[in-house]
């Protein structure tokens, strides 16, 4: 199968591209041509701006791929102009999007009124209702860390746009907090740093250390996003992409402890 990855040169791309190429697919991904060389032979690159996807369309066409992964959606412009330039091309769009679309994390942000929802969180969850997931702000910060973003930023136009299209199947995974080699926002050094100087304690908020979230090794939910990819019973469907388990802050924190001694 040819499959095309957008934004395969960030934390879970390459994972991505690695699991497709084990399978024994052709793997074409589409940046800026300003990364560094490709990790492995056999793939070919697409040299292009996600924000004006239709300049590379000859090209993409020329691939021919079935399934296209685009792991940096950010806002619902950029989804209805991906659908628009694939259509007649792909038969299937695999759209990587966050738990940050559900009304939980309105609630647990203060922007979503209300009393907490009731767990565990399934696909069919109350998403939020709030359009402003994040101050600009923010955004902007986050922008210096993760290039793709837009000022947009919000999945839940995304969702909509993969999943309304007559002629182009979408699938939409949900991914959770992922850490593992390479995580930007590193997040086990608040961790880490403290243990490593020996600090006798750890203070957490006692709402901080109760306070659940699911996770996903890197190249964990590579793996899942390559099924996705691969399996057409994932055509218009919508998957969380989670560990079995989510542990508590302070569980996280005792498990991270025992590994490190």
């Amino acid at each position: 199968m040819k499959i095309l990855v957008i934004g395969a040169s960030g934390f879970i791309g390459p994972h991505v591209v690695s699991e497709l190429l084990r399978l024994d697919h052709r793997v074409a991904v589409l940046d800026r041509g300003i990364s560094a060389p490709l990790p492995q032979p056999g793939i070919t690159r697409i040299t292009g701006d996600r924000n004006n996807l239709q300049a590379s369309r000859n090209e993409i066409a020329q691939f021919g791929p079935e399934i296209v992964v685009d792991m940096i959606l950010s806002s619902g412009k950029q989804a209805i102009a991906l659908m628009q330039t694939l259509q007649g091309i792909a038969r299937r769009v695999v759209a990587i999007s966050s738990g940050d679309v559900y009304r939980a994390c309105g609630i647990l942000h203060g922007f979503e009124a209300g009393p907490l929802q009731a767990l565990p969180l399934t696909e069919d969850s109350e998403l939020r209702t709030s359009q402003d997931v994040y101050p600009l702000e923010l955004i902007q910060q986050l922008k210096q860390t993760f290039g793709w973003l837009d000022d947009a930023y919000d999945k839940i136009p995304v969702e909509k746009a993969v999943l309304s299209n007559a002629e182009l199947a979408g699938t939409v995974l949900r991914v959770p907090m992922v850490y593992g080699p390479g995580d930007r926002l590193h997040r086990f050094w608040p961790y880490l740093k403290r243990m490593d100087d020996k600090r006798p304690a750890i203070l957490i908020q006692e709402d901080v250390a109760h306070w659940r979230s699911p996770r996903g090794y890197v190249e964990n939910v590579a793996a899942a996003i390559a099924l996705a990819a691969i399996d057409e019973r994932a055509s218009r469907r919508i998957y969380n992409v989670a560990e079995p388990e989510s542990f508590s802050e302070e569980e996280w924190a005792r498990k991270i402890a025992s590994y490190v001694g």
